[in-house]
């Protein structure tokens, strides 16, 4: 992503020397206090819906969430994957306030966009949308770390298709035409996704991309952290979930790693429950080790970094 050139974020009187709120470690002068834009790699860090945040921003088809704010307003707030016309931001007419995730990002911190998005739907008049958060949805800096309780994960509901998408009618009228063929083309492209409720995972998911099934796991170590955990794992000959779901890679999204395995397709993904729950447990002893990595633990360390793709 290319640096984009924006409105300072800095008003009047604000110390240019003050630690950055992003988190960065920067002072604020270099960085979201900057005329450019600086790239927040990490942009969701600190906060307990972090890996649900990612899910929701690059694998998720079709999934919405509460969120969980700190002072919640009259109006309910709900983020969402896609929203019609990839939207920022959609007020509904009974005012409540959609946010989309998989948008055009503005700037490049994920986190001051979505919470602009907020910022304006709040006081935008219902009925309205957001198209895209761009220059004209400036001020003080704000992230969603500032907005939402830091300790609440997201309670995702994963759907079938985009029917929330429209609202009910109280008088039962039929949605325009334009709106259900959009409808019809956004549920066309969605590939099968159910999150695998093992006890005490989150933010993973099995997907059937068509030819393969997969299972994504967003998780929340440092990447050094965990890669040195699956490479012990993959040493032992543990990497595997099971027979015939084999570790195929991992991608770098918003500062975390994303494991990847392809599964066999043909299936429930409800069978891959026990599976996973003790691969969790495999992964926590791995990653409760802490002496230095054996000969073959580098190895498989470095096998497992050339089999990464980042998501920008």
């Amino acid at each position: 992503m290319g640096k984009k050139t924006r409105a300072k974020a800095a008003t009047a009187g604000e110390n240019p020397r003050r630690p950055c709120p992003c988190g960065s470690g920067k002072r604020y002068k270099a960085c979201h206090g900057a005329g450019d834009d600086v790239i927040v790699t990490r942009p969701f860090q600190g906060l307990a819906a972090e890996c649900d945040l990612i899910a929701m921003r690059e694998f998720l088809p079709s999934a919405t969430a509460p969120l969980p704010l700190r002072e919640p307003g009259d109006a309910p707030v709900t983020l969402a994957t896609v929203l019609p016309g990839a939207a920022a931001a959609v007020v509904r007419p009974d005012g409540s306030i959609l946010l989309g995730m998989q948008v055009q990002a503005h700037s490049g911190d994920l986190s001051a966009d979505v919470a602009k998005a907020l910022r304006w739907a709040q006081q935008a008049e219902p009925g309205s949308a957001l198209p895209v958060v761009g220059p004209g949805v400036v001020g003080e800096l704000v992230r969603l770390q500032d907005l939402i309780d830091p300790d609440a994960p997201l309670d995702v509901t994963v759907h079938t298709d985009f029917g929330w998408w429209i609202p009910p009618s109280e008088d039962g009228a039929e949605p325009a035409p334009d709106v259900v063929a959009a409808l019809e083309r956004a549920n066309k492209v969605i590939m099968p996704t159910e999150p695998v409720a093992a006890p005490g995972v989150r933010a993973a998911y099995w997907v059937d991309t068509g030819s393969k099934a997969h299972l994504r796991w967003v998780r929340p170590e440092p990447e050094e952290a965990l890669l040195a955990a699956l490479a012990r794992l993959q040493a032992r000959g543990e990497l595997a979930l099971a027979e015939g779901a084999r570790y195929a890679g991992s991608f770098r999204a918003h500062g975390l790693l994303v494991p990847v395995w392809d599964l066999d397709r043909e299936l429930h993904p409800k069978e891959w429950v026990e599976p996973v729950a003790a691969f969790a447990e495999r992964l926590d002893t791995a990653l409760a080790e802490d002496r230095p990595l054996s000969d073959a633990e580098r190895r498989a360390r470095d096998a497992l970094a050339g089999k990464q793709i980042t998501l920008r």
